[in-house]
C-alpha cells in the first residue's frame, strides 16, 4: 500500500496483515475498534500484527450478540482489565478499526469464504468514519452494566437457542430448563433483543450465523 493510495481494498486477513499490519506499531494516540461478530480479524489471526500481540485498543465496542458467547465475554473483560474502555451495543455497526484518526480499516463482505477489507487514509473520509464511531460509542453500554444485565441470560442462551431451533413449545422448554414459564418467556425476549431479532425463527438463524450453536 503506497502513501498516495487513500482507499485500498484488500481480500482476506492475510493480505490485510501484509499490507496494513505494520501500521499498528506506529499508532501514537489511539486505537479504536468495533467488533460486530465473533469472527473478526483478531480471532482469525490471534498472533499476527492485528491480533493479540497488537497494542490493546484504547476503546472497543462489541456487538451485544457476540457477548452471548462466554469466551468472548471473557475476552472483553480481559481487554478492560488491560486498560481498554469497553462498551457493548445492541445496534448494527460495521466492523471498524481506527488508528489515531488518520487511518480506518472497514471490514467488508465474505465472498467465496474470503473477506474483503477497505483501508482508508483519506483525511476527510477518516474523519467521517471517526464521527460514526463516536455515535456508536455514545449509544453503547459500559461493560460492567452490560455484564450485570447478562449474568443470568448468558449461561442459558445456548439451551434456549437449541429449544427454539427444535421448535419446542414454551411449556416443554421451560420445564427442560428448570424455569417457570414466565421466566422462560422473559429470557427468550432478552435473547431476541440481544440478537437484534424480531422473531424466534430469526433469533435461531442469527445465533447460527454467529456460531453460537
Amino acid at each position: 500500500m503506497h502513501q498516495v493510495d487513500q482507499i485500498v481494498v484488500v481480500r482476506g486477513e492475510r493480505e490485510l496483515h501484509e499490507r496494513a499490519g505494520h501500521l499498528f506499531g506506529t499508532a501514537r494516540e489511539e486505537i479504536a475498534c468495533i467488533a460486530n461478530s465473533l469472527f473478526t480479524w483478531q480471532a482469525t489471526h490471534p498472533s499476527g500484527p492485528l491480533g493479540a500481540s497488537a497494542p490493546v485498543p484504547k476503546r472497543k465496542v462489541f456487538r451485544r450478540s457476540a457477548m452471548l458467547d462466554p469466551s468472548w465475554a471473557q475476552h472483553a473483560r480481559a481487554m478492560a482489565d488491560n486498560g481498554a474502555e469497553v462498551r457493548i451495543t445492541s445496534h448494527e455497526a460495521n466492523e471498524t478499526v481506527l488508528l489515531d484518526r488518520r487511518l480506518a480499516i472497514l471490514a467488508g463482505d465474505v465472498v467465496d469464504g474470503v473477506r474483503s477489507f477497505t483501508v482508508v487514509t483519506s483525511p476527510d473520509l477518516v474523519r467521517g468514519i471517526a464521527s460514526l464511531f463516536e455515535v456508536a460509542w455514545r449509544a453503547a453500554v459500559e461493560l460492567d452494566a452490560h455484564d450485570r444485565q447478562m449474568a443470568e441470560l448468558r449461561p442459558l442462551a445456548p439451551r434456549i437457542i437449541s429449544a427454539l431451533n427444535a421448535g419446542w413449545k414454551d411449556e416443554t422448554a421451560a420445564r427442560a430448563l428448570g424455569l417457570s414459564l414466565r421466566t422462560y418467556r422473559r429470557r427468550v425476549a432478552e435473547l431476541m433483543e440481544a440478537l437484534g431479532a424480531t422473531s424466534r425463527f430469526q433469533a435461531g438463524a442469527r445465533a447460527k450465523d454467529l456460531g453460537l450453536v
